[in-house]
């Protein structure tokens, strides 16, 4: 997603969100039916046709394997972040967890055990689906770069079909690029490659959150202790510092409105006056605001997923969009939140 916001924004997450108005005036935009989501290549309805492609290998080298390991950690829930073939401290980060969760030495390398244990899941990583006419419908619109102009727009959904493409299949458009040379995405009735991350199982017994500063991340943890979940998150910043605590979930507000306020920003352009901002995948919240018992404060998604875990936030969690949904599937009003050093 392109970076189209302000430093007050483009660093991160939003001090400005006043969680009360966000609540009432959140609105929540109804999922499609499964038909109008696309379908495999394969056109009887079955699993997704496996992709040609050297990743599926279980003995994949090289950037392969890279792509490989980063499908496989997402699907098992200790994500990599945006799945883009590169690696970097956030897949290092993901295979750590990992490992720990499966009593392995928790070195961030991917070694033979660790294969070993990521190799039990033995669905394609990379598959086939055909793009349909509700993908490429739209309404797609370029964003402009200020708060004031995007206060205007109706709606701040997606700027093309290569960005809805990569938030669902949680990759960066220049994979799926890479990934399909020379394909229209734009056009109905192409089949294209993507990784196959909608095999993911659902998550059971969550019992509290726990933000962790030291290592970016976001874990979802049960109740004898485990770590069942891990993903990258931004979590603050020298001028807006994640508020260390135990706090609690107060509530979720899906696809929510911004209520921009230049007055909590240190870096605000002084010309800003207070603004709504419609919800969208691309609204500065994302698309589902979690809402914690630390005034101002929550966690949310992002309009630029690859940035996450990398750039400061203003003080909340900010997590991808498609992380986000699932947190608001599984977490509950009173649920705890540790936020940590």
């Amino acid at each position: 997603m392109r970076p189209a916001l302000p430093l007050a924004i483009a660093l991160g997450t939003l001090l400005s969100v006043a969680t009360p108005a966000v609540a009432q005036d959140a609105q929540s935009t109804p999922e499609k039916p499964a038909g109008e989501r696309g379908q495999p290549a394969d056109a009887d309805g079955g699993a997704p046709a496996a992709a040609d492609h050297p990743a599926n290998a279980p003995g994949a080298r090289g950037g392969d394997a890279l792509l490989r390991a980063q499908v496989l950690l997402e699907r098992a829930r200790f994500s990599p972040g945006e799945i883009d073939g590169r690696g970097g401290t956030n897949t290092g980060r993901a295979i750590a967890a990992f490992q720990r969760s499966r009593d392995l030495e928790p070195t961030g390398e991917l070694d033979e055990a660790t294969w070993k244990a990521l190799d039990g899941d033995t669905a394609p990583v990379l598959v086939h689906y055909t793009i349909t006419g509700a993908d490429v419908a739209g309404p797609f619109n370029e964003l402009p770069d200020g708060m004031m102009e995007q206060a205007e727009l109706e709606s701040l959904g997606f700027e093309d079909v290569a960005e809805a493409l990569g938030e669902r299949f949680h990759a960066s458009p220049a994979l799926l690029a890479r990934l399909n040379p020379g394909k229209d995405l734009g056009a109905a009735g192409t089949t294209i490659v993507v990784p196959g991350v909608e095999t993911a199982a659902p998550l059971h017994g969550v019992e509290r959150v726990v933000v962790d500063k030291s290592d970016s991340v976001l874990q979802l943890v049960a109740a004898d202790g485990r770590v069942v979940a891990q993903f990258p998150a931004s979590t603050g910043s020298e001028h807006d510092p994640l508020p260390i605590g135990e706090w609690t979930i107060k509530g979720v507000a899906p696809d929510p409105t911004f209520h921009y306020n230049p007055e909590l920003f240190w870096d605000a352009d002084p010309s800003h006056a207070k603004a709504t901002i419609a919800p969208g995948p691309n609204n500065p919240v994302g698309v589902a605001w979690i809402d914690l018992s630390k005034e101002h404060y929550g966690i949310h998604g992002t309009p630029e997923p690859g940035n996450v875990g990398k750039t400061d936030s203003h003080g909340c969690i900010r997590v991808a969009n498609w992380h986000v949904r699932l947190l608001a599937d599984v977490v509950k009003p009173g649920m705890p939140a540790v936020l940590q050093e």
